[in-house]
């Protein structure tokens, strides 16, 4: 070791991507499929092949490690690129009309982050109350920019647990 040496960071060198990319689950609950979402945007796939998480508790944690890419003032979703894939991470349907009410943004634009990091919360009862179901989507919004996107897994899951998987050929 060179004298210099001593003063340089300690720096691990950026892990290389692996393909395909598991998603994870963004929440404890039951992962459903793109059909069973209640809502035709994303149950037909308009926005990109996406699952669906059925919560247990307010919790939204980040699918993959990754930078996060939006953040509504509306505070009911949260985007996250990672490795080229665009994740829309949306929670409940037709949230965007409670103008933040029952949301607590944890990020903001341009942090970087870990699956599993602790993304949002949302209030699950005042969702309720609204009217509105609380599913919570997971969208690879550009998913025709790869070979392929599937579903892993459905029923009970944790926060974290593979969902969906990207491949790139």
């Amino acid at each position: 070791m060179g004298f210099f040496d001593v003063f340089k960071k300690n720096e691990e060198p950026a892990a290389e991507p692996s393909w395909p990319l598991t998603l994870g689950a963004v929440a404890k609950g039951a992962a459903v499929l793109m059909a069973d979402i209640p809502d035709p945007v994303f149950s037909q796939g308009m926005v990109g092949f996406c699952c669906g998480i059925e919560p247990e508790d307010g919790k939204v944690c980040s699918p993959v490690d990754g930078v996060v890419s939006q953040v509504p003032d509306t505070l009911h979703a949260v985007g996250v690129d990672s490795q080229g894939v665009e994740l829309l991470v949306h929670c409940g349907v037709d949230t965007v009309d409670m103008k933040g009410k029952g949301f607590t943004m944890l990020v903001k634009e341009g942090q970087k982050v870990k699956k599993g990091d602790h993304l949002m919360t949302m209030d699950l009862e005042v969702i309720k109350a609204a009217g509105r179901p609380t599913t919570i989507i997971t969208a690879v919004t550009n998913s025709d920019d790869f070979a392929g996107v599937e579903q892993v897994a459905t029923g009970p899951v944790q926060a974290g647990d593979g969902v969906l998987k990207v491949r790139k050929e």
